[in-house]
């Protein structure tokens, strides 16, 4: 618009210029020419001013025309914004009916929000009242429970506390018991190799106390003979009888060694059939070994059959006689296995005839329960296994061969006879001197045990058994569970572990039983 306006008034610039160099110029040519022009001039100016009418007349059209063009955009841009506000409007006036709906929920809100303190004001009011009837209502009951229980709520409290503890106590005796239960699972393979370990580095001293025999020599030349030239004698020897002779050191003897008793005795008594002699060669030596030989069996037989007779106890399978003279050579914790048997025997005798019970049998039993230990380094497994084995292959009777595979098995499926052998043989292991062991020390530690598991509440008896290594707890079954128990013997055995000095180990037994008992009427 403002294009065609400028241009409408340079045109009017141009014709009011052009008018005036017009009229300038005629002037001038007028003055010149003023007679030849005058139609000319009149011409020109009729012409220019019909050109400036024309010009004046397009510019105002063109004027007209951009004023329509320019009217209609307004008027479109007018209508959108107008649609504009009126959208605009329209969403205002929909708030606005939100905002007062909103101002309605707020207003009913706020009422429902005083009614509701009104009532939590009325509610609380009753409830302190209710407090107090309470707290009055709860003190007369505390006085009237404390006058029914005899007791008051401190020593209640402390009654709970100490409900608790043992309850706590009970949780944790089962979780120790299946953790040591879980532990024996997995500890067997561990326990091999650290009883491996323990035979390797402390058999020393058993070895050397029990696996050897000292020869005294009438000279230190004797040695050089028993060599023999390179070696030969002892090599025969020790090729003919099975074991190791030492020659060191030590003056006028000779050590034998063998793991095998039987073979050290026979080299024993071979050797000083040499020396006596003085005939000292390889073939001497192989004789006076088969003879020594034959007379150490032939006293083996003997032994078993004198003890055999002396005990009271027939017809027992020749081999049983030989493997019993055998354990006149063998021993156990320093005590000869062959004594023991026949203590054990005799105790069994004397049991049974208090008992009403077949004495033969029992003698039988207790004669022959250690039978396994003859052949115990030649045949693997506990000796108690291979003694049943031996006595069922040469005919013993069954309650006699189940006594011996029993005598170390505190499981409930043992026979009367079995626990006659378990109770002498611990009596016969047990007793003073019987271990090389001072009485005063002995019954001592059998004192200090039994006074430290009766130092323990809820324990009925106590007996230490087996020379002091274990001890069996009598609980009272009303006032220690099966899970206290637990938690019982491990106390027991730490305080035997911080009290008491002692070798080896004491097994600790802590037995509970239920018994209940009426009389019919």
């Amino acid at each position: 618009m403002i294009n065609h306006t400028l241009i409408i008034i340079i045109a009017l610039g141009a014709i009011a210029t052009g008018m005036v160099l017009g009229y300038f110029l005629r002037k001038r040519i007028s003055r010149k020419i003023l007679e030849s022009s005058e139609n000319l001039s009149a011409r020109i100016v009729d012409e220019a001013k019909k050109e400036a009418d024309t010009i004046k007349k397009e510019a105002i059209l063109q004027s007209k025309d951009n004023l329509l063009k320019t009217k209609a955009e307004l008027e479109k841009e007018t209508k959108e914004k107008r649609a504009e506000f009126d959208n605009s409007e329209k969403r205002l006036h929909l708030k606005e009916e939100n905002l007062d709906k909103r101002m309605d929920l707020l207003v009913q809100k706020e009422t429902n929000i005083e009614k509701r303190e009104k009532s939590l004001i009325n509610k609380e009011s009753q409830l302190d009242e209710k407090h107090v009837e309470l707290g009055k209502i709860i003190k007369e009951q505390k006085v009237r429970l404390e006058r029914i229980a005899g007791i008051s709520s401190e020593e209640a409290k402390k009654y709970l506390i100490h409900l608790m503890r043992d309850e706590a106590k009970h949780e944790a005796a089962i979780m120790i018991r299946n953790i040591e239960e879980e532990a024996k699972r997995a500890s067997e393979k561990k326990s091999r190799e650290i009883i491996a370990y323990a035979m390797q580095r402390y058999a020393g001293d058993f070895v050397v106390e029990n696996t050897v025999s000292v020869v005294n020599l009438p000279s230190d030349e004797m040695k050089g003979r028993i060599i023999g030239r390179e070696g030969r004698n002892i090599r025969a020897i020790e090729a003919a009888t099975g074991t190791d002779l030492i020659i060191d050191d030590t003056p006028e003897a000779v050590v034998l060694s063998s793991f095998d008793p039987m073979r050290r005795e026979i080299a024993k008594l071979s050797l000083e059939k040499l020396i006596s002699d003085g005939r000292i060669h390889p073939g001497r030596i192989e004789d006076v070994v088969k003879r020594v030989k034959t007379d150490v069996e032939t006293v083996i037989r003997e032994t078993g059959e004198r003890v055999s007779f002396d005990v009271g106890v027939h017809d027992i399978h020749p081999e049983l006689l030989y493997l019993l003279g055998k354990l006149k050579f063998r021993t156990s914790f320093s005590q000869n296995v062959l004594e023991h048997s026949i203590e054990v025997a005799h105790l069994m005798g004397m049991m049974a005839a208090e008992l009403g019970l077949n004495v033969k049998e029992a003698k039988r039993a207790g004669l022959l329960h250690d039978i396994g230990k003859a052949v115990d380094h030649e045949v693997e497994g506990p000796h108690a296994a291979i003694g049943a084995d031996y006595a069922k292959k040469f005919g013993e009777p069954e309650n006699i061969v189940q006594a011996i595979a029993a005598h170390h098995d505190d499981s409930h499926n043992n026979t009367l006879l079995g626990v006659l052998v378990q109770a002498a043989d611990t009596l016969s292991a047990a007793r003073p001197g019987a271990r090389r062991e001072m009485l005063e020390t002995y019954v001592k530690r059998l004192n200090e045990l039994e006074n430290i598991a009766n130092s323990f509440s809820g324990v009925d008896k106590c007996y230490a058994i087996q020379a002091g290594r274990e001890i069996r707890i009598l609980v009272k079954n009303e006032k220690i569970s099966d899970a206290d128990a637990v938690m019982l013997c491990r106390d027991i055995v730490k305080k035997i572990e911080s009290e008491l000095t002692y070798p080896g180990h004491i097994k600790v037994t802590v037995i509970r039983e239920m018994r209940v008992s009426d009389f019919a009427k």
